[in-house]
């Protein structure tokens, strides 16, 4: 991971350590399935259900890097309730 002060998106860069994947500026359904380690179609699920919000782009939903922050981010708090 990089240096403490120059990490922006803590939760998903050590996420995306773990499985050796690089931080980048958008994410396609496909890579947002290969960080969770599920499939497009839950990803899909977790679309249409509001849980995780894609941007509108040219072609299909792309994510930034502060969507899936702040999904994961969500998704913890979720878990402590």
């Amino acid at each position: 991971m990089n240096n403490a002060n120059t990490v922006k998106f803590p939760l998903l860069e050590g996420i995306l350590e773990m499985s050796n994947l690089p931080l980048k500026p958008m994410y396609t359904v496909h890579d947002v399935a290969a960080i969770f380690r599920v499939s497009t179609r839950s990803i899909q699920k977790w679309m249409s259900r509001g849980r995780l919000s894609s941007r509108s782009m040219p072609g299909r939903a792309k994510f930034l890097s502060q969507d899936l922050e702040g999904f994961i981010h969500q998704s913890c708090n979720e878990r402590r309730k």
